[in-house]
């Protein structure tokens, strides 16, 4: 069976009612990529000659976002069926191959419970992926002999009473050499509750034929749990981030509370890394040696070098931070932003492309962008640099040493030379000196005998 080919067919062609949503089922997420997504890529792990995905409800829209992965659209036009889904992927097989049949509504299942299905899949019969839940509701049985012997598998809505109460259920999920499968899917009947064709029944054609059936147990089974409603959706996503939590602890990570704990991405990290409550961290995610990440932060496809500082409720996108930052509580970086090591980024403080230099302080209350800022340099609270004309962005420059009074506007295209220090309340709209005092104030003035104005009947 390890030299045997394999072609995968994954069936993606249902409406989704349930999930009472105008974005097909199979496009919405889990750790921020699409279900048929993440099952695509799990199926291309296992180095097929051919994945084949059936397609259905707004193809067009399906296809179109998931265009750049290496994979055999086919289109079921009308949806009679599981078995009738599979079936259109005939004429696409390879035959001298296994065929492995996938849900696109399934996928957290692992390629090792994959991989495993198509390692016991018997050279002349079927392998049936199956396990047992402690709530089987809607889920086709697997009935047995009293040997433990399997007979057939029973779509609910056909059950009988006693058939209800079985807990071990088939997950959909089979594999059987191509030629055999090709014909049992052409052999399929729809008589049931229903009116349509299961692959339920491939093992029935499988022992009529004398053929082989293996049922192979999956030891968790919420790996294929389908998703068909909002609240599904929901237990699948804790349960992949918990699984990628428990990754990560065992990989070094220290997570205060891996329940709330979002990696919708890839993260590299480093020693002693702490990451508090109500983290979201999306994209590729880089993190140096001892960085701490506070609560309710989210990081997107950011650099963040060693002994890095982010405290409470920040948000970081796109950023590089060298080594020893200190960045937050309530601070914003945007796309394009570099702080240099030793940078301090305090509340309230939101920055945009620009590169911030060596041990530069900006502590309050103000917003740069389109900057570039040289080391050693204070900007204080309510600093604006004002870099959008209406038209277009313009640059500031700040040299060396330089230091911004609060409430400083600075109006770009402008360059503040090294040293210079510019007086709190000024708005610059021309260059500053290296090394000099720039004011720009209207002289104080007391207007005598001036009295408050006060609402009519007041006294």
């Amino acid at each position: 069976m390890a030299n045997t080919q394999l072609n995968i067919v994954i069936l993606a062609a249902g409406l989704g009612k349930r999930m009472k949503s105008a974005i097909p089922k199979v496009l919405h997420t889990i750790g921020n990529v699409s279900l048929l997504e993440r099952i695509i890529q799990t199926a291309l792990s296992l180095e097929p000659q051919k994945v084949i995905v059936i397609c259905g409800h707004e193809r067009d829209i399906v296809q179109a976002s998931l265009s750049h992965l290496p994979v055999q659209w086919v289109v079921q036009e009308a949806q009679l069926g599981t078995g009738h889904a599979a079936l259109q992927a005939v004429p696409y097989l390879q035959n001298d191959s296994n065929t492995l049949i996938l849900f696109a509504d399934g996928p957290l299942i692992s390629r090792d419970s994959l991989k495993g299905v198509v390692e016991s899949t018997p050279k002349n019969g079927i392998a049936l992926l199956v396990s047992e839940f402690a709530d089987p509701h809607g889920l086709g049985r697997v009935v047995r002999d009293d040997k433990g012997l399997f007979l057939c598998i029973v779509e609910e809505k056909d059950a009988t009473p006693e058939q209800l109460h079985l807990k071990e259920i088939f997950t959909g999920i089979v594999c059987a050499p191509t030629t055999q499968i090709s014909q049992w899917l052409q052999h399929l009947t729809n008589d049931n509750a229903q009116g349509e064709y299961y692959l339920t029944e491939l093992p029935r054609l499988a022992l009529a034929e004398g053929c082989a059936v293996t049922t192979v147990r999956l030891a968790n089974p919420q790996e294929a749990q389908g998703i068909n409603d909002k609240k599904q959706l929901a237990q699948q996503e804790r349960y992949f981030q918990t699984r990628q939590a428990e990754a990560l602890m065992l990989q070094g990570l220290i997570l205060r509370d891996p329940n709330r704990f979002d990696l919708r991405g890839e993260v590299i990290f480093g020693m002693d890394v702490v990451i508090e409550p109500n983290v979201i961290l999306e994209g590729k995610i880089t993190l140096g040696d001892r960085v701490t990440i506070g609560a309710n932060t989210v990081i997107r496809n950011s650099t963040l070098g060693n002994d890095v500082i982010i405290k409470e409720n920040c948000v970081i996108e796109e950023s590089i931070l060298s080594n020893d930052c200190t960045v937050g509580p309530f601070a914003r970086l945007r796309p394009g932003t570099v702080l240099q090591s030793q940078v301090g980024i305090g509340n309230f403080v939101e920055i945009k492309k620009s590169t911030v230099g060596i041990s530069t302080k900006i502590n309050h209350l103000s917003y740069i962008g389109d900057a570039t800022i040289g080391a050693d340099v204070n900007i204080g609270a309510g600093t604006i640099t004002c870099n959008y004309d209406g038209v277009n962005k313009h640059p500031t420059i700040i040299g060396d040493r330089a230091f911004i009074g609060s409430d400083t506007q600075l109006v770009a295209p402008v360059r503040i030379g090294e040293g210079a220090t510019i007086g709190a309340g000024s708005t610059i709209t021309k260059d500053a000196p290296a090394n000099q005092l720039t004011l720009c104030r209207k002289q104080q003035m007391v207007i005598e005998n001036w009295e408050r104005p006060q609402k009519e009947g007041e006294h």
